[in-house]
């Protein structure tokens, strides 16, 4: 679902941005996405991935509150182990979130294995680097008993910008000591972006180089 209308993150790689941010949206807007999706499917929710438009930790009151009430047990009653946060790493919120002692899984839009280039592609880079966001992750991972204590890390994979074998090893030291689940992810091209699309080849290379 959905957290904001548009965004404000200005990752270069990403659609909802372009526009910038309208508006965050309201928790009854969240929670409406949900009944809507079981009103036109007439099946009941069990999972829910906060991965639409907008930054979630942008409208940190809202999704905090949204997520409460979602996991209630006097509302949808969705175990807050079924329920995953995107974040493209707003390392003050993340710290934050620690206090709330939730149980959700958190997943990071990491898309790059260094400062140099993450710091073009994300702006946000820029004000929280790879090793603090990581920092953030491991103190989340100490508290949190989400997931069986790993995280999703996201990786979409630019032609020639990220996805060569020497940044599948960058990415590997990393994320050596970080329990987790890479999720690489093809990319949807937009008139707007500056980027291609990987070949299939320069996928299954950099997948095949992290595996190992």
């Amino acid at each position: 679902i959905s957290t904001q209308v548009g965004c404000r993150m200005g990752c270069r790689f990403c659609a909802s941005t372009v526009g910038g941010l309208i508006r965050s949206l309201k928790t009854s807007e969240m929670l409406d996405q949900i009944y809507e999706i079981q009103r036109s499917t007439g099946e009941r929710v069990s999972n829910v991935i906060l991965m639409g438009i907008g930054e979630p930790l942008d409208n940190y009151d809202n999704v905090v509150k949204f997520i409460r009430m979602l996991s209630d047990d006097k509302g949808l009653n969705i175990s807050q182990r079924n329920i995953t946060l995107s974040t493209c790493g707003l390392v003050d919120k993340l710290k934050k979130l620690v206090d709330e002692k939730l149980t959700i899984t958190i997943a990071i839009s990491l898309h790059a294995p260094n400062d140099e280039l993450r710091d073009e592609i994300m702006p946000i880079n820029k004000k929280y680097n790879i090793k603090m966001l990581m920092d953030s992750v491991h103190r989340y991972l100490e508290v949190s008993n989400a997931n069986h204590g790993k995280v999703t890390i996201e990786y979409v994979l630019l032609d020639h910008v990220n996805d060569g074998t020497e940044h599948a090893h960058q990415l590997a030291q990393v994320l050596k000591n970080t329990p987790c689940k890479i999720n690489l992810i093809p990319w949807n091209p937009f008139p707007e972006a500056p980027y291609g699309k990987s070949s299939n080849s320069r996928v299954d290379r950099f997948q095949k180089t992290l595996m190992e």
